[in-house]
């Protein structure tokens, strides 16, 4: 690196360490991951994962570019961006209430693998990062924390990378873990009431955005 590009170095510390805090936090990111690879299959983690750090590369983009600014110009569209999330939410929650609890067999868990593509676990991962208006609202914090107010594109770019190095990281990391085979069997024997308490915990997550307009 050129010596004039030293001067990066402390900001994406910075950033990295905040970052670190934000995404190891568990929230709505988490449970997507770790429900896909333990009811479907390390795939199906990994792609959410992928899903959630294409969703922080665009944040931080965002972040960069002033989201921020962007917020505070039209309040409104901070409260429907806030309600879109939040019933976005709510519907997974209740869909997690909706599900049926099935056998734990083989032949039952490549049925679930089976209907579920690996893009719409992607998918999924990408929405429930972009629809949380807190992510966006943490991300231009996190810029104006650690960053100068007009960052370099270099170092724009390395603060992106970064987030989404870290993100993409922990997340493969949960993937892998729900989707060993004693963890995932230990879902299959429990299915019914974990699918609950992730769905609680969706419905929890979007009644908060809800009523914090």
């Amino acid at each position: 690196m050129h010596a004039s590009h030293l001067i990066y170095v402390a900001p994406l510390l910075s950033l990295a360490l905040l970052w670190s805090v934000a995404v190891i936090t568990p929230g709505p990111n988490f449970f997507t991951t770790a429900q896909l690879a333990a009811g479907c299959s390390r795939r199906h983690g990994l792609l959410a994962a992928f899903g959630v750090a294409s969703g922080t590369v665009l944040w931080g983009l965002a972040g960069g570019l002033g989201i921020k600014s962007l917020f505070s110009a039209a309040p409104a569209l901070y409260v429907v961006f806030k309600v879109a999330g939040g019933c976005y939410l709510i519907y997974l929650g209740l869909k997690q209430f909706k599900r049926k609890p099935a056998p734990g067999t083989a032949d039952a868990a490549v049925t679930r693998e089976g209907s579920r593509s690996l893009f719409s676990a992607y998918r999924l991962g990408l929405l429930g990062n972009m629809t949380n208006p807190k992510s966006a609202l943490f991300v231009a914090t996190i810029f104006a924390t650690a960053m100068p107010a007009s960052p370099p594109p270099l170092l724009l770019g390395l603060a992106v990378l970064t987030m989404a190095g870290l993100s993409l990281s922990w997340y493969c990391s949960v993937a892998l873990f729900f989707a060993s085979s004693r963890v995932a069997g230990v879902y299959a024997r429990a299915r019914l009431w974990l699918d609950r308490f992730a769905g609680g915990c969706y419905l929890l997550f979007g009644g908060h955005l809800l009523a914090n307009r």
